[in-house]
Order: C-alpha cells, then structure tokens, then sequence
C-alpha cells in the first residue's frame, strides 16, 4: 500500500524536518519539498498499520504543525482497455 503525507511545518523549520523523516527509510520511499499549503510530501510504502504508526511519529516531531494523510485506492475507472 502507497500513501502520501503532506506536512506543514514551523517557517525555516523545514531542513531539520527532513533530517528526521530520513530516519524512517524503511517506510518513506520519497521526501519532497513542495509549495502549496504543504511544505513537505513524503512518499510512505508499507502495510496500512506501517503507515498509520509512521504518521503517528511524525506527529512527534516538534517542529511539524500538521499533517494530511492521502491513502492510495485502487479503482477501476474505465480508462484503460482490456
């Protein structure tokens, strides 16, 4: 399962934020710096449980002020052929 975690954090805050998502790199497969009402968005690949206990220490971080959690589903929109 694919998520993407979208996380605002404190201004000038956003290099030691990446500093510590880099510890998680079992789970997070990519870590971008972003415009728009997200400062970082952060690729996580894992069971849904991995990803929950993740964001969740995220959470910890001090310097984070939110975040948002968009869950990858799969559905079968008719585009492609068979």
């Amino acid at each position: 399962m694919r998520a993407l975690c979208l996380i605002t954090v404190k201004p000038g805050k956003v290099d030691p934020v990446i500093s510590s998502l880099k510890k998680a790199r079992k789970i997070v497969k990519e870590i971008m710096v972003v415009t728009g009402r997200a400062d970082i968005a952060v690729v996580l690949q894992g069971t849904i449980d991995e990803i929950n206990n993740i964001v969740i220490d995220f959470k910890k971080i001090k310097e984070i002020v939110s975040t948002e959690t968009l869950i990858e589903v799969e559905v079968d929109m008719g585009w492609s052929k068979p």
